[in-house]
């Protein structure tokens, strides 16, 4: 049996919150029901966790941190729960209020909550916050609004975002260890440099003729290193400036992604998280009711590929004009010709949100191998260069040591 903590709503309203012991989650979930409570959130209860520091970090914690994806996933899963148990949206939202966690984030149910009381609709209560809920996220919560399917739309939006967020835990958790590697490695190279071998620079100062070009070599750019490095660290400091400037321009930032998919390995990695991107989006809109064209506009602005986002405005227009979307999509050499083979089969049996949807999972898949290849190969190659370079240090000094003993005295 396992303990599971769990937030729900009595049928009066009022938030109740509490543990209680299962088997599983649904069990947990059955329990809950027939105490005539509507579970709202439910998971494992964690240990350790409970006690007035705790709640103290989590305020300290709360207060400096923004609302973020996980919280608006958990939002909005919980606010599709509770509508699709006939719980109307004001309620709801009232709480909602008090199940979220961080205290910025209940200013905006806050809000949101007065605004619909005032006369509202959800989707124009949402559209104050962008930073909050993406142009995405309301046109989804309109659609719901307009087809009367709001409680699955939600459903739908909880996915598709939980999907979305598991992939970048994936590819970023994936990154760790090459980075320390890197930062490791990179640590114990300026440690040499720097503190070691100045050491050896005093013992071999008066015979800078006998020891061996590579030592020399080693023992300058140490000494470079040295004494220059306030001048080369504001330099990289400059160059790093100037790089992530010009990125951020219309024009750098087209050249950037352009060299992104045309770089070896990762440029194939970038068209499978961008197809996956695009069909999982425009699925998901398909799905819930907004029009093709809309949704096209809306997935445009999702994409983070500029030259593939660029791509898309002809899509759009062919599209506009009257032609399906499989035939402007599979004159786009990014988009493999599985992909559109899939699309073409959704437009001819009247199921393109489904089939998208069905894309979506297997490029993900796709880069989900793709990023796994890629760190494993990364892994030795990162260890096999710092040991190339950190054993050249050592082999040049070992060098110069040992000439030492052909010096005649």
């Amino acid at each position: 049996m396992a303990t599971y903590s769990y937030k729900a709503t009595d049928p009066a309203g009022k938030l109740v919150t509490g543990t209680l012991e299962a088997a599983e989650e649904k069990e947990a979930v059955a329990a809950l029901q027939r105490m005539r409570y509507i579970p709202i959130r439910i998971s494992l209860a964690k240990r350790n966790r409970i006690g007035p520091d705790m709640d103290l970090a989590k305020s300290v914690a709360s207060f400096f941190r923004r609302v973020s994806t996980k919280d608006v996933v958990a939002f909005t899963q919980d606010l599709s729960t509770l509508l699709e148990a006939g719980v109307p949206v004001d309620r709801a939202l009232s709480i909602l209020i008090d199940v979220a966690e961080k205290d910025i984030f209940k200013d905006v149910i806050r809000d949101v909550l007065k605004n619909i009381q005032g006369g509202s609709y959800l989707s124009n209560a949402l559209a104050k916050y962008p930073r909050v809920f993406s142009s995405f996220y309301v046109s989804m919560i309109k659609a719901g609004e307009a087809g009367g399917v709001l409680d699955d739309v939600l459903k739908r939006l909880g996915v598709f975002l939980e999907s979305s967020q598991d992939f970048k835990d994936y590819v970023k958790s994936a990154m760790v260890y090459p980075i320390f590697l890197v930062l490791v490695g990179g640590i114990s190279i300026i440690v040499l440099l720097t503190f070691v071998m100045p050491k050896f620079s005093v013992i071999f100062s008066d015979m800078r003729q006998a020891i061996p070009l590579s030592t020399r070599i080693l023992l300058g750019f140490s000494a470079a290193l040295k004494t220059y490095w306030p001048v080369i660290l504001v330099g990289l400091g400059v160059i790093y400036y100037l790089m992530i400037r010009y990125i951020k321009t219309p024009a750098g930032s087209l050249k950037m992604d352009h060299y992104k998919l045309h770089f070896p390995v990762v440029g194939e990695l970038v068209k499978k998280i961008e197809v996956a991107r695009f069909a999982r989006t425009l699925g998901t809109l398909a799905e819930s009711g907004v029009p093709i064209l809309q949704a096209l506009s809306l997935v445009k602005d999702i994409i983070g590929n500029q030259v593939i986002a660029g791509t898309l405005g002809n899509v759009y227009s062919r599209v506009k004009e009257g032609e399906k979307l499989s035939r402007p999509l599979g004159e786009i050499d990014i988009f493999p010709s599985l992909a559109i083979q899939m699309i073409t089969v959704g437009e001819e049996t009247g199921k393109l949100g489904e089939m998208l949807l069905r894309v979506a999972e297997n490029y993900e898949k796709a880069a989900r191998d793709t990023v796994r290849r890629l760190v494993s190969f990364l892994e030795p190659a990162m260890i096999l260069c710092m040991g190339v370079v950190v054993g050249f240090i050592v082999i040049s000094m070992m060098m110069a040591i040992f000439s030492i003993n052909e010096m005649p005295f």
